[in-house]
């Protein structure tokens, strides 16, 4: 009888931990973190972040305690290794003083976001017609690229330090698919990697599109500070 026991419960252990490893037929395409919303709710809206190039998931994590407590965090990992901990959508060359990008890699990330936000409705709990895309830089990028070729999946995009590639520009949808997608847009006036009139353009074009953005300009260079935080939470409340 003792020897019954010890096998039953040898075999809840080994059932209970597995699931705690994905079956390789569905493991993300992208490596993730998350914060699970701080109030319960069965069906919590979803953003997603999307780190800049050089970084990891954990960049644009730092804030996420501060991002609305009915949300679910979830942090990805761009797919290109260039060294430890650095990764990045797509590999870019400054060399000619304008950012010359890898088209292959650029769009092989569009598919992968698509497919992991795909793969999420399976791993987490979350309200799949509340997803939001939140990237800084090369990630506000990629946040472009899928919004608006696939505002079916997202129903906003938050823009930080980002440019719209002109590559994506012939292969966004119609106005009329756009005209649900929400868009916060927010940019350094002193940004010396990409420079103000990248929003500035962007924005504009998304006019031309049907889409009235939030656009927000500070006085501040490549990075996020606490006022375009508070303007961003305000955005996602709102």
């Amino acid at each position: 009888m003792k020897q019954l026991l010890v096998l039953l419960f040898l075999f809840i252990t080994i059932t209970n931990n597995a699931k705690t490893f994905y079956n390789k037929a569905t493991e993300p395409v992208l490596h993730y973190i998350t914060r699970v919303p701080k109030i319960k709710i069965a069906k919590p809206p979803l953003i997603l972040l999307l780190h800049g190039v050089g970084s990891n998931e954990n960049d644009l994590f730092s804030f996420a305690d501060k991002l609305p407590d009915n949300f679910l965090v979830i942090s990805a990992r761009a797919p290109i290794t260039l060294s430890a901990g650095s990764y990045a959508w797509y590999q870019v060359d400054f060399a000619t003083g304008k950012p010359v990008i890898n088209k292959e890699q650029a769009e092989e990330s569009r598919k992968a976001i698509i497919k992991f936000i795909s793969q999420l409705k399976d791993l987490e709990s979350f309200d799949a017609n509340q997803v939001y895309l939140c990237g800084f830089s090369q990630g506000a990028i990629m946040s472009y690229s899928v919004g608006l070729t696939k505002p079916d999946i997202v129903k906003g995009i938050a823009i930080l330090s980002g440019r719209l590639l002109d590559e994506v520009k012939p292969v966004a949808v119609t106005n009329a698919q756009l005209k649900h997608l929400n868009v916060f847009i927010a940019h350094g006036t002193n940004d010396e990697v990409l420079n103000i009139k990248y929003a500035k353009d962007a924005n504009a074009y998304l006019l031309s599109k049907g889409i009235k953005a939030t656009y927000k300009e500070y006085e501040e260079g490549h990075n996020i500070n606490n006022k375009e935080l508070n303007d961003l939470i305000n955005w996602l409340r709102n």
